[in-house]
């Protein structure tokens, strides 16, 4: 039988986009039709918010994306001013950005493999990628080691990664150049992951409350939903740039009803773009269209753009457009993480 090693050798690269000027290549699709056109439309959109000086931008990620090679472009996108908030299942943030942060990665694999013998070696399978279970123990164990360092209370999604930065800021060394939770932390980007538990933290979570059933650490989402919708009540105007669906979709749209139901004036969502392969014919939320929710009042349809597009496809090219566009070298710094500090102490 094969070793561990035999399969853990060929390293996902994170793709930089940096190093493509596609400004060419996505105007040439204006005068293309189908998906093509529909993401020129969306590019131009998100450089559309980045132009804007009273909007700001929130970045919605749910799927198997940072594992993907697709962590470098977010990256990029906190580091240079093109996003102030993220939205994000926990899969992407802690069992892939945390985890290679401490150092970990992520192996180019294959859906034709034994899935038994993968299980027997310890190696879990994300499609055609392969991650090494016992590193991801590693990874849960460290999330239960910060919760175990902190002060037994209730805790926004927000707060807590917040103290993953911190960590990864006295404990990461190089390893951490490129850590999406880094590059937040350090730039007072706050980062929410509303379903915290379904992910490395969640296993981190489990340990500590049952080691310590009096006083322990506790997710608060309704602290998430409340901070979130701050950020609507503390600007004009609103961009969501949502890749792929599910919970941080609506987790992010709600936060113009939240406000409105708390009687403040707060507008929908000015732009919205969204990139999905979810069909909308079976009324699932990951694939309802940025139309219907403007019957919810969550979105306004002057500027709104779905792709169905798969992710690594079309994420690198919008954002990738904007990026040497350039509009973000006139934007001014939001950091929102100072704005919930006078909540959350």
């Amino acid at each position: 039988m094969a070793s561990k090693k035999d399969y853990l050798k060929d390293v996902i690269k994170h793709i930089d986009i940096k190093e493509h000027n596609v400004i060419p290549l996505v105007d040439a699709y204006e005068k293309m039709a189908f998906s093509a056109r529909d993401l020129n439309r969306a590019a131009k959109i998100y450089n559309m918010m980045l132009e804007d000086k009273n909007c700001a931008v929130i970045l919605t990620l749910a799927g198997s994306l940072f594992s993907a090679g697709l962590k470098r472009v977010v990256y990029d996108l906190v580091s240079n001013n093109m996003v102030d908030a993220i939205v994000s299942t926990g899969a992407i943030m802690v069992d892939q950005d945390f985890f290679e942060a401490l150092g970990f990665k992520h192996y180019i694999g294959s859906p034709f493999v034994d899935d038994n013998e993968m299980r027997d070696l310890h190696i879990d399978r994300i499609y055609d990628t392969f991650i090494d279970e016992d590193e991801l123990r590693i990874c849960d164990d460290t999330t239960e080691a910060i919760f175990n360092s902190l002060e037994p209370r209730p805790y926004s999604s927000r707060e807590l990664l917040w103290h993953f930065g911190k960590y990864l800021d006295e404990n990461g060394g190089p390893k951490v150049e490129d850590s999406v939770i880094y590059t937040a932390y350090k730039n007072n980007v706050p980062i929410f992951v509303p379903a915290f538990s379904d992910c490395s933290a969640g296993f981190g979570i489990v340990v500590h409350q049952h080691k310590n059933p009096e006083k322990h650490v506790s997710f608060d989402s309704g602290k998430d939903f409340l901070e979130l919708t701050q950020i609507k009540l503390n600007t004009k105007e609103t961009g969501i740039f949502m890749v792929g669906g599910g919970v941080p979709k609506n987790f992010t749209q709600d936060i113009v009803v939240a406000a409105d139901i708390l009687q403040e004036d707060a507008p929908m969502h000015k732009y919205a773009i969204q990139i999905t392969v979810a069909d909308v014919r079976d009324g699932a939320l990951s694939s309802s269209t940025l139309k219907e929710a403007s019957s919810w009042g969550k979105v306004e349809t002057t500027f709104e753009q779905m792709v169905y597009s798969e992710a690594t496809l079309a994420m690198p090219l919008i954002a990738g457009y904007a990026y040497h566009k350039g509009a973000w070298k006139n934007r001014e710094k939001r950091e929102f993480t100072n704005l919930f500090e006078k909540v959350s102490v």
